[in-house]
Protein backbone atom coordinates (compact mmCIF):
# COMPACT_ATOMS: atom_id res chain seq x y z
CA UNK A 1 0.00 0.00 0.00
CA UNK A 2 1.60 3.45 -1.34
CA UNK A 3 2.15 5.44 2.46
CA UNK A 4 0.04 8.48 2.71
CA UNK A 5 1.57 11.74 1.62
CA UNK A 6 1.29 14.28 5.03
CA UNK A 7 1.15 17.15 2.59
CA UNK A 8 3.10 20.78 2.58
CA UNK A 9 1.06 21.89 5.23
CA UNK A 10 1.58 19.04 8.09
CA UNK A 11 5.58 19.42 8.36
CA UNK A 12 5.55 22.91 8.31
CA UNK A 13 3.08 23.15 11.56
CA UNK A 14 5.50 20.28 13.15
CA UNK A 15 8.51 22.56 12.46
CA UNK A 16 6.69 25.47 14.22
CA UNK A 17 5.20 23.58 17.20
CA UNK A 18 8.60 22.23 17.93
CA UNK A 19 10.00 25.53 18.62
CA UNK A 20 7.19 26.90 20.63
CA UNK A 21 7.47 23.59 22.81
CA UNK A 22 11.51 23.94 22.71
CA UNK A 23 11.33 28.03 23.52
CA UNK A 24 8.65 27.60 26.46
CA UNK A 25 10.74 24.71 27.90
CA UNK A 26 13.93 26.82 27.49
CA UNK A 27 12.41 29.75 29.54
CA UNK A 28 10.97 26.89 32.11
CA UNK A 29 14.15 25.44 32.54
CA UNK A 30 16.39 28.79 33.35
CA UNK A 31 13.76 29.24 36.01
CA UNK A 32 15.34 26.28 38.35
CA UNK A 33 19.45 27.76 37.15
CA UNK A 34 19.30 29.10 40.85
CA UNK A 35 19.19 25.42 42.30
CA UNK A 36 21.53 23.01 39.84
CA UNK A 37 22.66 25.70 37.26
CA UNK A 38 22.65 25.52 33.38
CA UNK A 39 24.83 22.28 33.40
CA UNK A 40 22.19 20.71 35.86
CA UNK A 41 19.30 21.48 33.81
CA UNK A 42 20.68 20.39 30.31
CA UNK A 43 21.37 17.30 32.61
CA UNK A 44 17.54 17.18 33.30
CA UNK A 45 16.67 17.91 29.87
CA UNK A 46 18.69 15.14 28.14
CA UNK A 47 19.06 12.74 30.62
CA UNK A 48 15.28 12.13 30.91
CA UNK A 49 14.50 12.63 27.24
CA UNK A 50 17.18 10.25 26.68
CA UNK A 51 15.18 7.55 29.22
CA UNK A 52 11.52 8.27 27.80
CA UNK A 53 12.55 7.65 23.72
CA UNK A 54 14.84 4.50 24.82
CA UNK A 55 11.97 3.19 26.34
CA UNK A 56 9.54 4.05 23.82
CA UNK A 57 11.71 3.69 20.33
CA UNK A 58 14.01 1.30 21.22
CA UNK A 59 16.81 2.91 19.02
CA UNK A 60 19.27 0.13 18.41
CA UNK A 61 17.01 -1.22 16.26
CA UNK A 62 18.20 0.83 13.65
CA UNK A 63 22.62 0.55 14.67
CA UNK A 64 22.92 -1.93 12.40
CA UNK A 65 22.23 -0.40 8.86
CA UNK A 66 22.63 3.30 10.04
CA UNK A 67 25.79 5.69 9.58
CA UNK A 68 26.95 5.81 13.37
CA UNK A 69 29.20 8.35 12.21
CA UNK A 70 26.23 10.49 11.24
CA UNK A 71 24.37 9.61 14.09
CA UNK A 72 27.22 10.42 16.96
CA UNK A 73 27.73 13.21 14.89
CA UNK A 74 23.86 14.43 15.26
CA UNK A 75 23.69 13.57 19.10
CA UNK A 76 27.16 15.16 19.98
CA UNK A 77 25.74 18.63 18.33
CA UNK A 78 21.93 17.98 20.10
CA UNK A 79 24.11 17.59 23.32
CA UNK A 80 26.38 21.11 22.86
CA UNK A 81 23.73 22.96 21.96
CA UNK A 82 22.14 22.08 24.61
CA UNK A 83 24.59 22.65 27.03
CA UNK A 84 26.00 26.02 25.04
CA UNK A 85 22.84 28.07 24.96
CA UNK A 86 22.12 27.26 28.52
CA UNK A 87 25.04 28.88 29.30
CA UNK A 88 24.50 31.39 27.46
CA UNK A 89 21.26 32.23 29.37
CA UNK A 90 23.42 32.09 32.20
CA UNK A 91 24.02 36.18 31.23
CA UNK A 92 21.88 37.33 28.96
CA UNK A 93 17.69 37.01 27.67
CA UNK A 94 16.46 34.16 26.63
CA UNK A 95 15.15 35.96 23.35
CA UNK A 96 18.25 37.35 22.68
CA UNK A 97 20.34 34.59 23.40
CA UNK A 98 18.28 32.64 20.62
CA UNK A 99 17.87 35.36 18.84
CA UNK A 100 21.96 34.48 17.86
CA UNK A 101 21.63 31.01 18.12
CA UNK A 102 19.17 31.39 15.05
CA UNK A 103 21.82 32.23 12.64
CA UNK A 104 23.25 29.02 12.44
CA UNK A 105 20.27 27.49 10.62
CA UNK A 106 20.32 30.24 8.38
CA UNK A 107 23.80 30.22 7.72
CA UNK A 108 23.10 26.67 6.69
CA UNK A 109 20.57 27.69 4.09
CA UNK A 110 22.66 30.97 2.75
CA UNK A 111 26.23 28.85 2.15
CA UNK A 112 24.14 26.33 0.14
CA UNK A 113 22.86 29.42 -2.34
CA UNK A 114 24.44 31.42 -4.85
CA UNK A 115 21.46 33.84 -5.25
CA UNK A 116 22.49 37.62 -4.91
CA UNK A 117 19.17 38.23 -2.86
CA UNK A 118 20.73 36.12 -0.72
CA UNK A 119 23.16 39.32 0.72
CA UNK A 120 20.14 40.93 1.52
CA UNK A 121 19.03 38.44 4.09
CA UNK A 122 23.05 38.05 5.62
CA UNK A 123 22.65 42.09 5.76
CA UNK A 124 19.27 41.98 7.15
CA UNK A 125 20.72 39.79 10.39
CA UNK A 126 24.20 41.39 10.50
CA UNK A 127 22.22 44.50 11.10
CA UNK A 128 19.52 42.97 13.63
CA UNK A 129 22.95 41.25 15.33
CA UNK A 130 24.10 44.73 15.60
CA UNK A 131 21.39 46.22 17.34
CA UNK A 132 21.05 43.82 19.85
CA UNK A 133 23.85 45.11 22.42
CA UNK A 134 23.34 48.52 21.11
CA UNK A 135 19.73 48.02 22.39
CA UNK A 136 20.96 46.69 25.63
CA UNK A 137 21.67 50.46 27.02
CA UNK A 138 25.12 51.86 28.15
CA UNK A 139 26.45 48.78 29.76
CA UNK A 140 25.71 46.59 26.61
CA UNK A 141 25.00 42.58 26.47
CA UNK A 142 28.21 40.13 28.36
CA UNK A 143 30.26 39.13 26.30
CA UNK A 144 30.14 35.64 27.55
CA UNK A 145 26.40 34.97 26.76
CA UNK A 146 26.75 36.46 23.64
CA UNK A 147 30.37 34.08 23.30
CA UNK A 148 28.24 30.65 24.14
CA UNK A 149 24.93 31.81 22.10
CA UNK A 150 26.97 32.32 18.86
CA UNK A 151 28.97 28.61 19.43
CA UNK A 152 25.28 27.23 20.11
CA UNK A 153 24.55 28.99 16.90
CA UNK A 154 27.50 26.86 15.00
CA UNK A 155 26.34 23.53 16.96
CA UNK A 156 22.84 24.12 15.81
CA UNK A 157 23.39 24.84 12.19
CA UNK A 158 25.83 21.10 12.32
CA UNK A 159 22.53 20.07 14.11
CA UNK A 160 20.29 21.18 10.92
CA UNK A 161 22.96 19.24 8.64
CA UNK A 162 23.38 16.01 10.25
CA UNK A 163 20.21 15.78 11.17
CA UNK A 164 18.88 15.67 7.35
CA UNK A 165 21.59 13.11 7.11
CA UNK A 166 19.70 10.42 9.47
CA UNK A 167 16.13 11.66 9.37
CA UNK A 168 15.56 8.48 6.93
CA UNK A 169 15.62 6.60 10.59
CA UNK A 170 12.93 8.68 11.44
CA UNK A 171 12.25 8.67 15.18
CA UNK A 172 14.77 5.67 16.27
CA UNK A 173 17.54 8.78 15.08
CA UNK A 174 16.41 11.06 17.68
CA UNK A 175 16.26 8.54 20.27
CA UNK A 176 19.64 7.33 19.52
CA UNK A 177 21.11 10.98 18.72
CA UNK A 178 19.29 12.07 22.57
CA UNK A 179 21.25 8.47 24.10
CA UNK A 180 25.02 10.38 22.69
CA UNK A 181 24.13 13.66 24.06
CA UNK A 182 22.58 12.43 27.34
CA UNK A 183 26.54 10.64 27.23
CA UNK A 184 28.04 14.28 27.01
CA UNK A 185 25.29 16.22 29.29
CA UNK A 186 24.87 14.22 32.29
CA UNK A 187 28.23 13.77 33.67
CA UNK A 188 29.28 17.53 33.15
CA UNK A 189 25.52 18.15 34.78
CA UNK A 190 26.18 16.16 37.89
CA UNK A 191 29.45 17.52 38.33
CA UNK A 192 28.06 20.91 38.72
CA UNK A 193 24.74 20.27 40.90
CA UNK A 194 25.46 16.50 42.44
CA UNK A 195 22.33 15.46 44.91
CA UNK A 196 20.49 18.35 44.20
CA UNK A 197 19.29 16.56 40.55
CA UNK A 198 17.38 14.04 42.56
CA UNK A 199 15.07 16.42 44.18
CA UNK A 200 11.81 15.83 43.75
CA UNK A 201 10.45 19.27 43.04
CA UNK A 202 13.93 19.29 40.50
CA UNK A 203 12.85 15.98 38.91
CA UNK A 204 9.73 17.38 38.57
CA UNK A 205 10.25 20.71 36.48
CA UNK A 206 13.71 18.50 34.98
CA UNK A 207 10.65 16.47 33.69
CA UNK A 208 8.32 19.36 32.15
CA UNK A 209 11.79 20.99 30.70
CA UNK A 210 12.68 17.32 28.83
CA UNK A 211 9.41 16.96 27.46
CA UNK A 212 8.68 20.22 26.19
CA UNK A 213 12.27 21.09 25.50
CA UNK A 214 13.91 18.10 24.08
CA UNK A 215 11.39 15.21 23.37
CA UNK A 216 8.44 16.72 21.59
CA UNK A 217 10.22 19.01 19.85
CA UNK A 218 13.40 16.76 18.12
CA UNK A 219 10.56 14.54 17.49
CA UNK A 220 8.69 17.27 15.11
CA UNK A 221 11.80 18.53 14.13
CA UNK A 222 13.08 15.03 12.45
CA UNK A 223 9.55 14.65 11.04
CA UNK A 224 9.56 18.01 9.40
CA UNK A 225 13.13 16.96 8.19
CA UNK A 226 12.02 13.74 6.38
CA UNK A 227 9.51 15.51 4.69
CA UNK A 228 10.88 19.23 3.82
CA UNK A 229 14.14 20.54 1.90
CA UNK A 230 16.99 21.29 4.44
CA UNK A 231 17.07 24.90 3.59
CA UNK A 232 13.28 25.39 3.99
CA UNK A 233 13.14 23.97 7.63
CA UNK A 234 16.19 25.81 8.43
CA UNK A 235 14.64 28.73 7.49
CA UNK A 236 11.21 28.20 9.34
CA UNK A 237 12.74 28.24 12.01
CA UNK A 238 12.72 32.24 11.81
CA UNK A 239 10.17 32.47 14.11
CA UNK A 240 12.44 31.23 17.15
CA UNK A 241 13.61 34.68 18.18
CA UNK A 242 10.04 35.95 18.94
CA UNK A 243 9.30 32.62 20.34
CA UNK A 244 12.29 33.03 22.67
CA UNK A 245 11.36 36.74 23.60
CA UNK A 246 7.75 36.09 24.11
CA UNK A 247 8.49 32.84 26.58
CA UNK A 248 11.49 34.78 28.58
CA UNK A 249 8.88 37.76 28.93
CA UNK A 250 5.90 35.59 29.83
CA UNK A 251 7.94 33.04 32.44
CA UNK A 252 10.53 34.79 33.48
CA UNK A 253 9.70 38.74 33.34
CA UNK A 254 12.45 39.57 30.93
CA UNK A 255 12.09 42.96 28.86
CA UNK A 256 13.82 44.10 26.29
CA UNK A 257 14.24 47.30 24.54
CA UNK A 258 12.59 48.30 21.45
CA UNK A 259 15.89 48.36 19.28
CA UNK A 260 16.15 44.64 20.66
CA UNK A 261 12.96 43.57 19.83
CA UNK A 262 13.91 45.76 15.89
CA UNK A 263 17.24 43.60 16.06
CA UNK A 264 14.95 40.29 17.00
CA UNK A 265 12.43 41.06 13.91
CA UNK A 266 15.19 41.69 11.66
CA UNK A 267 17.01 38.48 12.25
CA UNK A 268 13.74 36.72 11.99
CA UNK A 269 12.92 38.68 8.69
CA UNK A 270 15.97 37.54 6.92
CA UNK A 271 15.44 34.15 8.32
CA UNK A 272 11.89 34.64 6.71
CA UNK A 273 12.66 36.31 3.22
CA UNK A 274 15.75 33.36 2.82
CA UNK A 275 12.80 30.82 3.21
CA UNK A 276 10.34 32.63 0.96
CA UNK A 277 12.93 33.20 -2.03
CA UNK A 278 14.92 29.39 -1.52
CA UNK A 279 10.91 27.70 -1.50
CA UNK A 280 10.11 30.07 -5.11
CA UNK A 281 13.37 29.01 -6.47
Amino acid sequence: MRQANPGAFTPILAALLGLVSVQSGAAVGKAIFPLVGPEGVAALRLGLSALILLVVLRPWRIWRQANLRDLVGYGLMMGLMNLLIYRAFLYIPVGIAVSIEVIGPLGVALLSSRRRIDLLWIALSAFGLVLLPWGAGADGLDIRGVAYALAAALAWGLYVTLGTRVAVHGRQAVASGMLVAAMLGVPLGALQAGSQLLQPTVLAVGLAVALLSSTLPFLLDMFAMRHLPPSVFGVLLSASPAAGAIAGWLVLGETLSLLQCVGIAAIAAACAGAALVRRAR
